[in-house]
């Protein structure tokens, strides 16, 4: 076998857990020279920095932010990390000891003095992989566990909790733990809910941007979902049924899915945010493309499978990790095939499969523009056309830019089609005199899908390897920042590094701080600091207030019967200081 099919063989087998795991199943910035417009970015042209906004900004914001001789640790990994206390099947939390700060010199030597001399470019926060979930929606392929223990999240109900923490721990933080310099936007880079539904997208907005979420569909009282189907195959922490999850030590927790389910308060980033696309955004589970198919009926029907046969589990698991099914037959054909075997559950139009218009028009919402800009990226030219990408200004000497790696023709892994290759080339060019930072959900390992657009069935898709060359091509990129694989990951590409950042789902729940500075030297930093939750590390099971709910949500997680063990990454992957040669 070849070295790049040895490459491809591996980064497949990532993708398939990745797969079991996914289908389970009004702020300023100041200092650092921005300007976001009103409208969003583009994604017909790129948008110059708005006239007049440095000067608007004054003095300050035209200088780049000296740093602070002793930056903070408080509230990073750099200070503390979720560990294991005591033995047994179920572990607690407690506190760990922190994840020192790596410096890379792969691409470029650390010079003695930069600390002294170097100022900040952009300071900024990467979510990804939240994955709010209805667990009650009735396309839920929660009785994938019966073929593989890892494909369903004993933990999943209470993603709305967990993902109010971490935004109540990124308007704590306010600067950059490397630099002191004010934190300017937040960007997720998609999955931000998990079943391409209306009801996760709002979810998903209103968090983001504040306000209050019932996190319930269906019955508005009674919960329909797996955790009191009397089904042992999941954990049911009201019941005193002696589930496979109680047998491996996970608690009985009586009120927990009417605490699960009940109103949360949010309230919203502090600071600008963006958003780019993911597959579970625009896919029924992250593969199926579900509007104006069979399953928006089942979507918004009153049916629910909940269990098949371990053998049938394992037969799609493989079909699905191992080829496109861009209908969705292999899923249509095991629901008709046991329709008599579902759940009676209450109809819910709010579950129906968000649009492309759909999602845009909900960012672009007045209501959801939160801490701003309006559309988060997305601008009235992205709802004209159907286009998910565009770019934007992060200061003076950076543009962002957020790229939509989903296949609209289905699958989980991604690709990107022409014109939207071409608009990035474009870009790039356009703005070569700055330095480039580029968002996707999909990182390059993972973008080897070619199904045709069913839009656009004579364009061509491209792969990730040759998104790398084109990114090799343009040197005033300095990074490609994005998630997918739920795990830590930094790597070098020649000239610039690919970041991915685990998800908020997957244990360990982490988000990514990155500042990018200039050392004065020939050189530039990247920055990356992982933060938890602002959620307790240690769980108090009679707590079932929305903070308790937050730290069990990650001590179950920690404790997720098939999880994977390795998605923090080694300490290279962590917190880590990137060099670079200044271009």
């Amino acid at each position: 076998m070849s070295r790049r099919s040895r490459i491809r063989s591996a980064a497949a087998a990532v993708d398939r857990r990745t797969f079991l795991t996914a289908t389970g199943a009004v702020g300023a910035a100041t200092g650092l020279g921005l300007a976001f417009g009103p409208g969003g970015g583009s994604a017909t042209a790129s948008p110059p920095v708005p006239p007049g906004a440095a000067e608007r900004l004054g003095a300050a914001a035209r200088n780049v932010h000296t740093l602070p001789a002793a930056p903070a640790a408080k509230g990073t990994t750099l200070a503390s990390v979720a560990a294991p206390r005591g033995s047994g099947p179920f572990r607690r939390l407690g506190d760990g000891p922190g994840w020192p700060r790596q410096t890379r010199t792969d691409l470029a030597a650390a010079k003695k003095g930069r600390a002294d001399r170097r100022t900040t470019v952009a300071s900024f926060v990467q979510f990804t992989d939240l994955h709010l979930t209805d667990v009650q929606h009735p396309l839920r392929y929660e009785f994938f566990r019966a073929g593989n223990t890892g494909s369903w999240r004993p933990h999943e109900a209470l993603t709305m909790p967990g993902v109010v923490s971490l935004i109540e721990r990124v308007n704590a933080l306010r600067t950059g733990p490397a630099t002191g310099s004010p934190l300017s936007f937040a960007m997720t880079t998609g999955d931000n809910g998990d079943n391409n539904s209306k009801a996760e997208l709002d979810w998903f907005l209103t968090a983001m941007s504040g306000g209050r979420i019932t996190p319930n569909t269906g019955h508005p009282t009674h919960y329909e979902g797996v955790q009191n189907s009397g089904l042992k195959l999941f954990w049911h922490p009201e019941s005193p049924l002696r589930d496979t999850d109680k047998q491996r030590g996970f608690p009985h927790l009586p009120g927990y899915l009417a605490a699960a389910t009940r109103t949360v308060n949010s309230p919203g980033l502090a600071i600008p945010w963006y958003s780019t696309y993911g597959n579970h955004d625009g896919l029924s589970g992250g593969c199926y493309p579900g509007v104006g198919s069979f399953i928006a009926d089942v979507a918004t029907g009153d049916r629910k499978l909940q269990i098949i046969g371990a053998a049938e589990a394992k037969r799609i698991i493989d079909g699905e990790a191992g080829g496109v099914d861009p209908k969705g037959k292999r899923i249509e054909e095991l629901l008709r095939a046991h329709r008599g075997d579902t759940r009676t559950i209450t109809p819910d139009p709010r579950r129906a499969p968000a649009t492309v218009r759909d999602y845009l028009a909900a960012h672009l919402d007045p209501a959801h523009t939160g801490a701003g800009p309006v559309g988060h990226g997305y601008g009235k030219d992205n709802l004209d056309a159907g286009t998910l990408y565009y770019s934007f200004p992060v200061s003076d000497r950076v543009i962002g830019i957020s790229l939509d790696s989903t296949d609209p023709g289905g699958h989980y892994q991604g690709s990107l089609g022409t014109a939207q290759l071409r608009w990035l080339e474009r870009t790039l060019t356009e703005h070569q005199d700055r330095y480039a930072l580029i968002f996707s959900h999909h990182p390059s390992w993972s973008m080897d899908n070619a199904t045709p657009d069913p839009a656009h069935p004579r364009e061509a898709r491209h792969e990730g390897d040759e998104l790398l060359a084109v990114l090799r091509r343009h040197r005033n990129v300095l990074a490609w920042i994005n998630g997918h694989s739920h795990r830590n990951k930094i790597a070098p590409r020649g000239t610039f590094w690919e970041i991915s950042t685990a998800s908020h789902v997957d244990y360990p729940q982490l988000a990514r701080v990155i500042e990018v500075t200039d050392n004065h030297d020939g050189t530039v930093s990247l920055f990356t600091t992982l933060v938890e939750s602002a959620a307790p590390y240690r769980t108090d099971f009679h707590d079932l207030s929305q903070t308790g709910l937050a730290a069990l949500y990650r001590e179950l997680a920690f404790n997720a019967p098939g999880r994977s063990t390795d998605l923090a990454g080694g300490p290279g992957d962590r917190n880590t200081e990137l060099l670079l040669p200044r271009r």
